[in-house]
């Protein structure tokens, strides 16, 4: 069986290039593909605000004012989310090619700028999937802890699914991850809704005490430090916010507005989630638990069977908080791949990087980030809480860059505007009133400002989340940027090389040059018959080329290679150490010495049997070979191909 339909089973028939358009997702779909990470993400944000929020224990009075202080954080996200959305929605209508945050930063700010930005986003998307999977795995021990000992291997099993069916094409991938994420969405609202109809008039139950102990206690008194600790953990509900930006060409026309009203529903639906959850988990007075610990429950998990019970409807959130929270990486699945393109185009990743697969989709990206992903949940063994502190810095670092890419944007385009102004005042017939050329004027200043302040805002949380998260190991992530920075930086550096030794000037001419072919003759028989026509009519200088290891098997040859008179000289090279290659390969550089400038192909035949298994009972000495001469300038290897049997058809 050929592996041509094992593949097509595994990843769909290949798809014509003339039916990409069927390929591309409308907004439900693209929003199930681009903001499953963001809206999933309401699954754990809580969880990891609480776990700062109760360092200073409940048992005090400043531990319960911490304690209170959830659903202001949560409304202080929600304020910080409206204002990057803002920045993103202004991107997509501004970058209908696609922008996102490095080409913004590219554009706008230079190609150092967009470099930094590319390696925070290509990094974060990494993580997200570290996250994603290991927080799933997670919900899953929730329902049943008595899995816990293979939470790493369910993990990379998950990501190794989510890559197949990401390699099948978006909008297979499309259908396949809308009925968790909407699952999820329902039932969390119905969770919410009952919560908040069962406590409304209703006090906030006191949270569990829980002591705090002497290094408690000296975060306690660190209030605005634990606050900003606080806050600075609630921010990785914001990552998977500049996907849509990355992916509008990824949308049905009208892909600008499809996409812009993707990016506003995902904003609305996570403050809704986010908010209501926080509010929720603080009124209910639920603390969180530790991974491993017996019985441990998520937050969701807690107010599931608080509100539930042990019914169908709590195992049916916890399935589909498992299923968004797995389908989640699939954010980084779409547009790691993305991203890698736009960045190897502009040199500096590998330019296989920009290859379209068969299924129309950027299988090359694909297969990286499942590796690496599967690299980093082995290497922190699927924990969520020892992932999640190396989560956000690269988003807030994307954040600032992309929000100050748009201010210069903005800033740019006023000024174009008041040129036009300008040179038109003088004109009999200009193209646009003097009261649109005001009305352009303050837009564009008004969006200029928004995206300033936007800069600020989060270049300060992006301060706060290093500082807090310092001793949590975020250095990690500078450090890595800086990796990939550099690998990005000699990458370029080469592609530049060699476009200087390619690039064709006009002191350069095709010449006529000599050619000499060598056809390795092991011994004459048919299979070789073929090669001898092949080698005749590539070269007028055609040689016969065999390696003894014996006096009479050489004698052997000459006989028969008289007999068949060959139009064709026969060289009998000696090897004394019984290597077949090593006399070619002199024999090849005498050649080459003589001439410099001549062209030597060395034919090799090539025996196919009808089965793989067989093939090793052959020897295929053009492998040695073009090992040894691959380095050697002029020097050709090909082989030509004999058939030993032919399969029935």
């Amino acid at each position: 069986m050929s592996k041509t339909p094992l593949k097509h089973r595994l990843f769909g028939k290949p798809i014509h290039r003339s039916h990409a358009h069927n390929e591309r997702l409308s907004v439900p779909f693209g929003l199930a593909v681009f903001a499953s990470d963001a809206l999933s993400s309401v699954a754990y944000a809580t969880e990891e605000v609480l776990l700062v929020l109760i360092l200073v224990g409940t048992i005090t009075a400043e531990g319960l004012v911490a304690y209170n202080s959830l659903p202001w954080i949560a409304v202080a996200l929600s304020i910080l989310l409206i204002i990057i959305v803002f920045s993103y929605f202004q991107t997509i209508h501004s970058y209908p090619e696609s922008g996102g945050t490095y080409i913004v930063s590219s554009d706008n700010l230079g190609p150092k700028a967009g470099q930094v930005a590319g390696a925070a986003i290509l990094i974060d998307y990494v993580l997200t999937v570290a996250v994603s999977i290991s927080s799933g795995v997670q919900a899953v021990v929730s329902l049943a802890p008595q899995i816990q000992p293979y939470t790493v291997a369910i993990a990379v099993a998950a990501v190794g699914v989510l890559g197949l069916m990401n390699l099948r094409g978006a909008k297979e991938s499309g259908i396949i991850f809308a009925i968790p994420t909407y699952g999820f969405v329902v039932m969390l609202f119905i969770l919410i809704g009952v919560t908040v109809f069962r406590g409304i008039g209703q006090p906030p139950i006191p949270p569990k005490p829980i002591p705090g102990d002497g290094e408690h206690s000296m975060l306690g008194m660190m209030g605005v430090f634990l606050l900003a600790r606080a806050f600075t953990a609630s921010c990785t509900a914001l990552t998977g916010t500049e996907a849509l930006a990355d992916g509008v060409k990824a949308f049905k026309e009208p892909s600008q507005r499809n996409a812009g009203r993707a990016l506003i529903l995902m904003a609305s639906l996570l403050i809704l989630m986010f908010c209501g959850i926080s509010w929720s988990a603080w009124h209910s007075g639920l603390t969180p638990g530790h991974i491993g610990d017996e019985g441990y429950r998520t937050i969701v998990a807690q107010l599931a069977f608080l509100q539930f019970g042990n019914s169908p409807f709590t195992y049916g959130i916890m399935i589909m908080t498992a299923g968004i929270l797995f389908l989640a990486a699939n954010t980084a699945f779409a547009d790691f791949p993305r991203l890698c393109s736009f960045v190897a185009r502009d040199g500096y990743l590998p330019r296989q990087l920009m290859s379209v697969g068969d299924r129309l989709v950027f299988q090359n990206g694909i297969i990286v980030l499942t590796a690496l992903s599967i690299f980093l949940i082995v290497l922190y063994k699927a924990d969520t809480h020892s992932l999640i502190p190396l989560y956000a810095l690269g988003v807030f670092i994307a954040f600032t860059l992309s929000q100050a890419g748009m201010f210069q944007f903005f800033r740019k385009r006023r000024w174009l505007i008041k040129t036009r102004t300008q040179l038109e005042a003088g004109d009999e017939t200009p193209t646009h009133t003097p009261q649109e050329r005001k009305k352009a004027i303050r837009k564009t200043y008004w969006q200029g400002s928004i995206s300033g302040i936007g800069t600020i805002v989060t270049f300060f949380v992006g301060g706060l989340l290093l500082v807090t998260k310092w001793a949590e190991g975020v250095w990690l992530v500078l450090i890595a940027m800086g990796v990939l920075i550099t690998i990005f930086q000699l990458i370029n550096r080469y592609y530049k090389k060699l476009a200087g030794q390619l690039t064709v000037d006009d002191s350069d001419q095709v010449e006529q040059i000599a050619g000499t072919t060598l056809l390795l003759i092991p011994r004459l028989h048919k299979g070789v018959l073929q090669a001898i026509q092949y080698a005749k009519a590539t070269s007028p200088d055609c040689r016969a080329l065999h390696v003894s290891m014996n006096a009479k098997s050489a004698e052997k040859l000459k006989s028969e290679w008289t007999k068949f008179g060959a139009d064709m000289p026969l060289i009998i090279l000696d090897s004394p150490y019984r290597s077949i290659a090593q006399p070619i390969i002199d024999y090849v550089d005498q050649l080459i010495k003589m001439d410099d400038k001549r062209m030597v192909t060395v034919i090799v035949p090539e025996a196919v049997p009808a089965h793989w298994w067989q093939g090793l009972l052959h020897n295929n000495a053009a492998i040695q070979l073009k090992m040894m001469l691959g380095r050697r300038n002029n020097v050709v290897i090909t082989n030509v191909r004999y058939f030993l049997e032919q399969k029935p058809k």
